[in-house]
């Protein structure tokens, strides 16, 4: 078992590039397991930051609540300067509402989940990560209808419900939270406890190529299917990246954050709130945005090839001194 694990986290990036790339096959050869398997992506991202928490021990957790330059840095990324990045890169869009629309949703929200297990599997400091996710929800709920209005307009802003923020938060960060502390308590006193605490190590990659997979194959029919119309927005998707890398990079450089800090940052700034803002996206009205929801899932196609390669790539580019 202990060879097994040390060679899927040795060959992992190999391993989520298949785990995509049969995804995607299985989406387009059988598109009606589309819909069971979009059943399926809130429950499995669920327990794979269930296992990401367990590796997060609770008082590290607290501690990286308290580190006001991570969480400084974190916040001049995503609410500063990428919006600043998006208003420019949007300016290519603006004549299709539902598309502008689906690109401002997923651009203007940090990730809150997976951005976590990205990070720690290229060395970031996960635990101020996870510290910061409150935080991050909070203000994008709050900032998000402004920066539509802003940019798109009044009659976009009063079209979307919030709920959808609330239950995501619920079920992807404080129910997987809740019971990986009580896992870690439980650890402490019984030996149940500390089998699951070590075989959440050995599971990882398994979980994290079982996620790929069922994303990728749950909405890879329904891009495919619209791809002409799509095709505007996946240059701005690509372009964002590196982007966003470089700004959290000079963030984090500029005020000496330590390697993980740094490293965290770049992955927060990235990253971007896909899964939870797609509910947002199917709520508003089909007439006008029939569009939007698969730009949504457009620039997660993306942006889950993206942090294959930032998982190999950025720990070469920040490295420890």
């Amino acid at each position: 078992m202990g060879r097994a694990v040390e060679w899927g986290e040795r060959h992992q990036i190999a391993l989520y590039l298949a785990a995509i790339a049969a995804g995607a096959g299985l989406g387009l050869i059988a598109p009606a397991w589309a819909h069971p398997l979009e059943l399926a992506i809130t429950p499995a991202l669920g327990l794979l930051l269930y296992a990401t928490f367990l590796g997060v021990p609770f008082p590290s957790m607290l501690r990286g609540f308290r580190d006001g330059r991570f969480l400084g840095a974190v916040i001049v990324v995503t609410f500063v300067l990428v919006p600043a990045v998006v208003f420019v890169l949007t300016r290519f869009v603006t004549d299709d509402q539902a598309v502008l629309v689906g690109v401002l949703l997923v651009l203007l929200t940090p990730c809150v989940d997976y951005v976590i297990v990205f990070a720690g599997l290229a060395g970031g400091a996960r635990d101020r990560l996870l510290a910061a996710t409150p935080l991050l929800m909070l203000v994008q709920v709050a900032l998000l209808p402004l920066f539509l209005w802003v940019i798109a307009g009044g009659e976009v802003v009063a079209a979307f419900d919030a709920r959808p923020f609330v239950d995501a938060f619920l079920l992807l960060i404080v129910v997987p939270l809740v019971l990986a502390v009580g896992t870690q308590v439980l650890a402490e006193r019984a030996e149940v406890g500390r089998r699951v605490a070590r075989g959440s190590t050995a599971v990882m990659v398994p979980l994290m190529m079982v996620t790929l997979a069922i994303v990728i194959a749950s909405q890879i029919s329904a891009v495919a299917g619209s791809l002409p119309e799509l095709l505007r927005a996946v240059p701005l998707f690509v372009v964002f990246v590196p982007i966003a890398a470089v700004l959290g990079m000079l963030v984090g450089g500029a005020i000496r954050m330590d390697a993980p800090g740094r490293r965290a940052v770049i992955f927060s700034g990235v990253t971007r709130n896909s899964l939870v803002v797609l509910p947002l996206a199917l709520a508003l009205p089909a007439s006008s945005f029939a569009l939007t929801p698969l730009v949504v899932v457009t620039q997660t196609l993306v942006e889950l090839v993206a942090m294959v390669m930032m998982v190999a790539l950025v720990p070469r580019l920040i490295r420890h001194p």
